[in-house]
This record gives structure tokens, C-alpha cells and sequence, in this order.
């Protein structure tokens, strides 16, 4: 993990897992790699966030990328996360609407920071799961990933904006093997690092 100094901003990516950190990303930054789902993305960005903080390099902004699955939208499309959204969190036997996680104040969508208007905006839903096939039925979201709302809570605590980006991997057809995820990432790695490239030209 290094920050990226972008004119007098901090950046900190996020990324999940290597496959998703295809050549070029790797020329352009070293991310946090947090390792895969809810639980490890929330773990690491949490103590990575505690430990620049203490060191007086708490980021200006976190950008979460990688891939997504989509059903809906362009395969090997990148789109910018407008809201997230955790499909996982159900007390609705409580009388709590799913989606809410009870005794916390929030909306059931995080709104995220969007750094580029001209890129389009979708919809986010994170879970545990690997979503193929008939399982898109169930979720009210333009695309699903498995750890952006974990991101999005742990920078909350520390006050640090978070974007997302992500390229959609897959969706179109059902997932049967790991290659399947994979076929793709080579596309969405190329055109990740186009948009990355202008959010480094950004003006402060």
C-alpha cells in the first residue's frame, strides 16, 4: 500500500483481489489489497485507515476499484458507484426493513463521492456472496461486488470520502469456474487505468 500524492491530495486505492490488479493499474499505484468479501475488506481498510491516521497521512480521498457483476448493464463496462448498498443485512423478523442494520442511523444506500460527472452512475449491492443466474432477481441494485459497503463504513469512521469504480466482469451468462471471473479482467485492468489516469489529472 502506498498513497498517491495527486497535486495537494492524498489518495489511498482499495482493491480486493490480485487478479483484479492487472498491469496496468499496476504501473499507475499500489493499492490496499484487503482480500475478498465483507469481513476482510471492512478489517483491512479499518486498520490500514487507524495506522495513517496515527501517523498523520489520513487520506484526502479512498478510491475502491475492481471488478462487479452485472446483468444489466455493458460486460466489461466501468461505471462509477453513486450508492452502495449490503444485501447481506436482514432483521426484517424484527420489524426492520431489509437492507437497515438495526440500532445505526443510516440510510439503507450510502451515497458515495462521484469525481467524474461525465462517467455514468449505477447503483451498488454488497454481499458475501457470488451472484449468477436467477440470484440478480433478488437484488435491487445495477450491480453487485462484495466488499464497497464494508470500504464505505470503515472510511465513515475515519471521515475519509470514499468513490468506487468497478468494471463489470461478469453476469451476462451464469459463473461455473473461477475462469469465468477472470476471462475479462485483462479488458476492465486496461480500462480502469484510462479512468484512474483522470482522476490524477484532476485539478485540487
Amino acid at each position: 500500500m502506498k498513497l498517491v500524492q495527486s497535486g495537494n491530495r492524498r489518495i489511498l486505492f482499495i482493491m480486493a483481489a490480485p487478479p483484479e490488479y492487472g498491469p496496468a493499474l499496476r504501473a499507475r499505484f499500489t493499492p490496499l489489497m484487503t482480500g475478498v468479501g465483507p469481513v476482510e475488506a471492512g478489517l483491512a481498510v479499518g486498520a490500514a485507515l487507524a495506522r495513517l491516521e496515527a501517523s498523520g497521512q489520513t487520506p484526502d480521498v479512498a478510491v475502491c476499484l475492481g471488478s462487479a457483476g452485472s446483468r444489466t448493464l455493458e460486460q466489461t463496462g466501468v461505471y462509477q458507484v453513486a450508492s452502495v448498498s449490503y444485501r447481506d443485512i436482514d432483521a426484517s423478523p424484527l420489524g426492520i426493513p431489509a437492507g437497515l442494520t438495526p440500532y445505526l442511523d443510516l440510510p439503507r444506500e450510502l451515497p458515495l463521492t462521484v469525481l467524474l460527472p461525465d462517467l455514468p452512475t449505477v447503483r451498488l449491492s454488497t454481499g458475501g456472496a457470488v451472484i449468477s443466474g436467477a440470484a440478480y432477481d433478488a437484488i435491487d441494485a445495477d450491480m453487485v461486488d462484495m466488499e464497497t459497503f464494508a470500504v464505505a463504513r470503515a472510511c465513515m469512521a475515519h471521515g475519509v470520502p470514499l468513490a468506487g469504480l468497478r468494471g463489470v466482469s461478469d453476469g451476462a451468462e451464469d459463473l461455473r469456474h473461477m475462469d469465468d471471473w477472470k476471462a475479462y479482467l485483462h479488458v476492465i485492468d486496461e480500462k480502469l487505468a484510462g479512468v484512474v489516469d483522470r482522476i490524477l489529472a484532476l485539478a485540487d
